[in-house]
């Protein structure tokens, strides 16, 4: 059974990550379609198709692979002709000042003004001048006669950024609608001010480090006793007041108990529906200093960092609470930041990565995870029996969130041939327009993306190494589940 589970959830995640994929290409295609550019393709995935249909003059399908998708619409290369002639130079010209050729049919006076100068070889074309010429045959080879306004170069540059923002947003939404889901619809687990446990004692941070690890869970003879322990407070009581002050969350509690260090306080809370109040000491208490995850902030001299601050002794009941709304955008924020960091320092990530597959590192459960990776923790997440269906949903839907996200952040990469790329090129020529309209030059044509694709080949080879890379540490030394809520 557990194998079954396993696979469903391999299954769910691919599902998943098809149906981000296709909505993404649907953002391209509608804006598209309503700009009237011609849509040849939409395809979700990539390799062999496995089944498609066609509808007017766009075919729709689905391939093998479910790594990504496009739409094709023609015009994505411009033809030389339309990147030169409204600059004043024929198709002709250009291509003869670019592959740097003598023709065959110099006259005379041609002959004359080269003689006075020092030989030059005929040289062949460009490295890649075959290969641009090709790239723009093959994006126009779908253009008929009389459908030029129809190609995606013909569109102004607004609506050019437009087709091309429209996917990444798409992601961007639903990664939002996602988190909704999960934070908002589901909940959180959060602290109450219901007692879950009772703490004994109270151990000054600095002492209990110089404990063994043995006895730093058990109280000595002399420490002292918690307020709470001594209170006769027990688990199920509902705190409603400190010091005269309302307690009606975990961190309103938290935080009057903290402001009133030595001080003697009354405390109001709720037993089996009966209020009662006590009159108790809140100690001034010895902490540890954690950052964020958890891990104790250490002095110059190695000693760890303590604060001082009044004790309760209390802990509090977790219950699974709707995040506030007022809440949720700092939750996106931080989200999408830290999105955009990992991608930030994607080459130094990449790095330790390479040296996991060499060997010379143990694999980070925080680090990179391909869709392999992220694959086997979804059929972990689906198999296992540590989690309630509940929370195993909504460690799904936090996933699928965050890869949304990611789609989104990726693609905004200035760089050929993703999103961010030919947004980087309508902004280019954008500009470059309105410089020669202030000039006073006149119209220019559109700007020659396939010279671009020296530059779009290193990338698409950076990419498939990456993907490489990652499938291959996914399957020697995969990231586990434990390993992930451990490392958290």
């Amino acid at each position: 059974m557990t194998v079954v589970l396993y696979i469903v959830g391999i299954v769910l995640f691919l599902i998943g990550i098809s149906i981000s994929i296709g909505l993404h290409e649907l953002g391209h295609l509608v804006p598209a379609k309503k700009f009237g550019v011609k849509v040849t393709h939409y395809m979700v995935g990539f390799g062999p198709t496995v089944f498609s249909f066609r509808r007017g003059e766009t075919e729709y399908g689905i391939k093998a692979l479910p790594l990504g998708g496009f739409i094709a619409m023609p015009g994505m290369y411009p033809p030389l002709e339309a990147t030169t002639r409204r600059a004043g130079r024929t198709a002709a010209e250009t291509e003869r000042n670019d592959v740097g050729t003598i023709g065959d049919e110099q006259g005379p006076s041609d002959l004359a003004t080269e003689a006075p100068r020092r030989p030059r070889k005929q040289r062949r074309g460009r490295l890649f001048e075959n290969t641009m010429a090709d790239a723009r045959d093959f994006s126009n080879q779908e253009i008929e006669p009389g459908e030029e306004h129809r190609t995606f170069y013909a569109l102004n540059v607004p609506k050019r950024l437009v087709v091309m923002f429209a996917g990444p947003l798409v992601n961007l939404v639903l990664g939002i609608i996602i988190m909704a889901i999960s934070l908002i619809g589901i909940g959180v687990m959060t602290p109450t001010t219901s007692v879950q446990t009772v703490v004994e004692c109270a151990v000054p941070a600095s002492e209990a480090a110089q404990r063994p690890a043995s006895e730093k869970e058990t109280c000595q003879d002399d420490d002292p006793l918690t307020p709470a322990w001594e209170a006769g407070i027990k688990p199920g009581d509902d705190i409603t007041s400190v010091a005269g002050v309302s307690t009606d969350s975990w961190d309103e509690l938290s935080n009057v108990i903290k402001d009133h260090a030595g001080e003697r306080v009354d405390v109001e809370f709720n037993r089996d529906g009966q209020k009662q109040t006590v009159t108790v000491p809140i100690i001034a208490h010895e902490r540890a200093v954690v950052d964020d995850r958890g891990e104790a902030q250490m002095n110059a001299d190695g000693t760890p960092q303590t604060v001082t601050e009044g004790f309760f002794g209390v802990g509090p009941v977790q219950e699974r609470q709707p995040l506030p709304l007022n809440e949720f955008p700092g939750a996106v924020w931080e989200q999408i930041s830290g999105v955009f960091h990992a991608i930030v320092t994607l080459p130094v990530k990449l790095i330790d990565i390479a040296e996991v597959a060499t060997g010379s590192k143990e694999r980070d459960a925080e680090g990179l995870v391909g869709m392999v990776g992220v694959g086997r923790i979804a059929g972990e997440i689906v198999s296992t029996d540590q989690f309630q269906i509940v929370e195993k949903a909504q460690l799904g839907l936090g996933m699928l969130g965050s890869l949304n996200i990611f789609l989104f952040a990726f693609n905004m990469i200035p760089l050929l041939p993703l999103d961010g790329g030919h947004i980087a090129v309508g902004l280019y020529e954008g500009a470059r327009r309105q410089i020669n309209k202030f000039r006073g030059r006149g119209k220019i044509g559109p700007f020659d993306t396939a010279r671009l694709l020296p530059l779009t080949y290193v990338v698409i080879g950076l990419m498939l190494c990456m993907t490489a890379l990652l499938v291959y540490v996914d399957l020697v030394k995969p990231v586990t589940l434990d390993a992930i809520f451990n490392s958290g």
